[in-house]
């Protein structure tokens, strides 16, 4: 697949995703919603990557939903309109649209499902759906001229494709209600202060070199302790204290050898970067 959305660039065990469309504000087409997860899907198949920095070009991270993806060429996603042109039975046609829901969920939940953090780099307008994409990823990151927007209220709808279920698990839940309720504009330096961005960083230039900086040197971490930690983390967020400790202790029985340790100790004791097995692809079939 050659992706229309993005550019992706590999360094080490960082891969680089850059969202490609400046001129159109990055804007999410139909394509870009088969792509992301595609790519996504691709790298944590591979076994190779350790760590994804999502960027962007131009002026805005991104400005959201392409309202093309509903209404424009190939047909409508809700299902609206039948194959022979007539009009589908009602309770159809709200399945279709359910199902179409689902599957955008489905784009931004693969950022979450991949095996390694994914970190994001955000210049400009992080608008509508671009919150729902930065709020499913690991870390994230901006330039002073940032700015956040749950943007769907102002448009008359409700956000469906995960801003509202991970972003008050990341800021105090007073901020989110207040966002998805107003549709008013975050700002850098609040955004940092509530914690929804690790760093605040001068420029774009300045944002994208010292992410990609970050990302290397989780990338000389253990893969799969690194893993480990994602998994648990992502698991006690939506599980109790009780459930998340039953769950490491299982984790540890079975994914928990002193290979990497030894390896970290041999490396300090040598003075050398310790080096780490890659992940190994996960079966595809049995």
């Amino acid at each position: 697949m050659t992706p229309t959305c993005f550019e992706v660039e590999h360094d080490g065990g960082v891969a680089h995703l850059r969202l490609s469309r400046p001129d159109e504000l990055n804007t999410m087409t139909r394509a870009f919603w088969s792509e992301l997860p595609a790519i996504v899907r691709e790298l944590d198949a591979a076994g190779e990557t350790r760590v994804i920095v999502l960027s962007s070009t131009g002026r805005h991270f991104s400005a959201g939903m392409d309202l093309a993806v509903f209404t424009g060429g190939g047909g409508d996603l809700t299902g609206g309109d039948a194959a022979s042109g007539g009009r589908r039975e009602e309770g159809r046609v709200r399945a279709r649209l359910r199902q179409t829901v689902l599957m955008l969920q489905d784009s931004f939940t693969a950022l979450e499902q991949a095996r390694m953090p994914v970190l994001a780099a955000i210049q400009g307008g992080c608008i509508g759906g671009a919150v729902d994409m930065i709020s499913a990823c690991d870390l994230r990151y901006c330039s002073a001229d940032a700015f956040f927007v749950i943007q769907e209220i102002n448009l008359g709808m409700t956000a469906d494709v995960g801003t509202l279920q991970r972003l008050p698990k990341i800021i105090p839940d007073g901020v989110a209600r207040e966002m998805a309720y107003r549709g008013n504009r975050l700002g850098a330096q609040r955004a940092r202060e509530v914690g929804l961005v690790n760093e605040v960083y001068d420029t774009h230039e300045d944002l994208v070199a010292g992410v990609l900086d970050i990302a290397h040197e989780i990338a000389a971490k253990s893969p799969l302790a690194v893993w480990g930690s994602k998994e648990m983390i992502n698991y006690a967020r939506d599980h109790s204290v009780a459930d998340s400790l039953n769950h490491i202790a299982t984790w540890q029985a079975g994914m928990f050898h002193p290979a990497d340790m030894i390896e970290s100790f041999s490396a300090k004791a040598d003075k050398r970067d310790p080096d780490f097995e890659d992940l190994a692809p996960p079966p595809t079939s049995f």
